[in-house]
């Protein structure tokens, strides 16, 4: 009886480090060391609530879905929509942004385990699905319904899939090749270049064993962006690897054709020594690490405290409700992170009765909130703001 091996992921890593990749690690590294370092950490940790939304709407995007960004927010706090289809999409979305979240705070403990380890993956795995109706784990397999159950490996004859020209590995054999990437992707023992490439590698070698029935493209995302924690290149969550693959560098198409271009098998003895092609493979983690960098650098422009105060600016010359004097507070809050209700008439310079109503319009604007009724207020990135505060960062913005 032939065994399929599971050396048919190989090559997995680059074992030698081609110059352009190296320029791209170099550069990613430094340009991730210093997104965000302007901002106060609560601004930061606030703004990281937004980058989940942005993560979850362009991960759903790339499945064919289009979830809108307040849907997602209304979804987030229970307000899902009526019309069933809708609903499950609202409730995919929300299911993203709730794990990722609970991967940042991970990373943030210091706590995060290996991303490519076994028990993390499944954990994602049943996370994202914990709560689902029962139509969104019944998957059409040809003529037969089949049944997911969240977290566990691909496993039955029915669960054999073909992905575009691509046939993972069979399900039978799923278990072993996951204990093989597990050990492949190992990030500890590697160093910061290493694991910067390894996370690249592993995003395509992941989807190819396919190893859930489905939700196989969600759990790859959010498992490099964990891994983008452990890399030290999360720059605590403050940019979305799903945005840049959802847009790619040339078109929308970049993605999917690169994800397939790196499914080529050995093209001859000058292409490595594996199963897969290790040139394409080269170009994939190239390509990979360049859609990163692009987003890192749009963050970067995107959050630095003068782009910031500008757009607030605007925002508040362009509000029907908010008067001129709400800028200080809004920008008293992007400086300090956060500020005393007390404060609020030294801050705009106004009587107390007329500094109590602009905060209250900046309140009921949703830029300010804050944990409990009565504490210290900070920045919040209500998505109603967007277009002006961050325009580009959705594409109807």
């Amino acid at each position: 009886m032939n065994i399929e091996p599971v050396e048919r992921i190989e090559p997995a890593r680059l074992e030698t480090i081609p110059e352009a990749i190296s320029d791209v690690v170099a550069e990613l590294a430094a340009t991730t060391a210093t997104l965000g370092k302007s901002l106060h950490p609560r601004t930061a940790s606030n703004l990281a609530g937004l980058v989940r939304i942005m993560n979850s709407y362009y991960s759903n995007l790339i499945e064919g879905h289009h979830t809108r960004p307040k849907d997602i927010e209304r979804a987030l706090v229970g307000n899902l929509d009526d019309d069933k289809e809708r609903r499950n999409l609202q409730v995919e979305a929300a299911a993203h942004v709730r794990v990722q979240e609970q991967v940042d705070r991970l990373a943030l403990e210091g706590k995060l385990p290996e991303p490519a380890s076994r028990e993390f993956i499944l954990w994602l795995h049943r996370e994202f699905y914990k709560g689902a109706a029962p139509e969104m784990l019944t998957l059409q397999v040809g003529e037969l319904e089949v049944s997911m159950t969240p977290g566990t490996w691909r496993a039955l004859p029915e669960h054999d899939v073909t992905v575009g020209r691509h046939q993972p590995p069979s399900s039978d054999r799923v278990a072993d090749f996951m204990r093989y990437f597990e050990d492949r992707y190992r990030l500890e023992p590697l160093g910061k270049s290493s694991r910067i490439v390894a996370m690249a590698a592993a995003h395509h070698r992941f989807n190819f064993i396919h190893p859930f029935p489905d939700g196989n493209g969600r759990v790859s995302r959010l498992m490099s962006h964990a891994m983008g924690h452990i890399a030290g290149v999360g720059a605590h969550g403050l940019w979305s690897v799903s945005r840049g693959l959802a847009r790619g560098l040339e078109s929308r198409g970049d993605y999917k054709g690169m994800m397939d271009h790196a499914d080529m098998p050995r093209q001859g003895d000058l292409d490595g020594r594996g199963n897969l092609s290790t040139r394409a493979l080269i170009e994939f983690v190239l390509w990979f690490l360049r859609v990163c960098l692009d987003q890192v650098n749009f963050m970067s422009d995107l959050l630095s405290i003068d782009t910031l105060s500008r757009r607030f600016g605007n925002y508040v010359r362009h509000s029907n409700t908010l008067k001129p004097e709400a800028l200080r507070l809004l920008e008293e809050a992007l400086i300090r992170g956060e500020f005393e209700r007390g404060d609020v008439p030294r801050i705009t310079g106004l009587p107390e009765r007329t500094a109590r109503r602009v905060f209250n319009d900046v309140i009921d604007a949703g830029l300010l909130a804050s944990d409990t009724p009565k504490g210290p207020v900070s920045l919040r990135f209500p998505v109603d703001t967007l277009d002006t505060l961050f325009p580009r960062l959705f594409p109807e913005s």
